[in-house]
């Protein structure tokens, strides 16, 4: 057995002064904005991580749509695709006195009894609320190629477009959903 001896190699001394460069380098304080990683990509600063980002719910009720062969409305034998939300997730930035949210929605469309090869649209709303205040909802025509009888297919949809004065207190609510209300956008 080899004693461990307290004097180091070159080549540890050598390893332990790129580490300190490179944490040197970790340093993001001072100019209040980001800066810019040795590949080229913009760093996160901690107060961004930590900043008020409103969660994403997934409204009760609108985590399933079924379509229906014409005439079989409800009848679970005439089912031609039925839709399912599985994951939703929300993203925020701020700037010039705006949060901006992007919200992204994953889910998969299983075939019914009466499938059929094509492309279906379903109808997403993504609403933003502040207390009882709808301040952004739009209803996106998600459209999704079926090709296969035999397997679930999956989809994501992402909405970018949210711009909202940053709000005063933490009061903003995201509802995300299936909605086949009107197709009308209020911002």
């Amino acid at each position: 057995m080899q004693k461990a001896s307290k004097n180091h190699s070159p080549l540890y001394s050598v390893f332990a002064a790129a580490l300190l460069v490179a944490l040197a380098g970790c340093n993001t304080a001072g100019t209040g904005r980001p800066t810019v990683a040795s590949n080229g990509e913009a760093r996160i600063k901690e107060s961004e991580l930590r900043a008020y980002c409103p969660q994403a719910t997934l409204r009760e009720g609108t985590a399933f749509f079924n379509t229906y062969e014409k005439g079989g409305e409800q009848d679970p034998n005439r089912v031609v695709y039925q839709a399912a939300i599985t994951d939703i997730t929300r993203a925020c930035k701020y700037g010039d006195g705006m949060m901006n949210i992007e919200v992204a929605v994953a889910g998969k469309v299983v075939p019914g009894p009466k499938y059929r090869n094509g492309t279906i649209t379903m109808p997403i709303r993504v609403a933003v609320l502040d207390g009882d205040r709808v301040v952004y909802s739009q209803l996106h025509k998600q459209m999704v190629n079926i090709s296969n009888g035999d397997v679930a297919t999956q989809f994501v949809m992402n909405d970018k477009g949210i711009s909202i004065p940053i709000p005063e207190k933490q009061t903003i609510q995201i509802f995300v959903g299936f909605d086949e209300g009107p197709v009308k956008a209020q911002k």
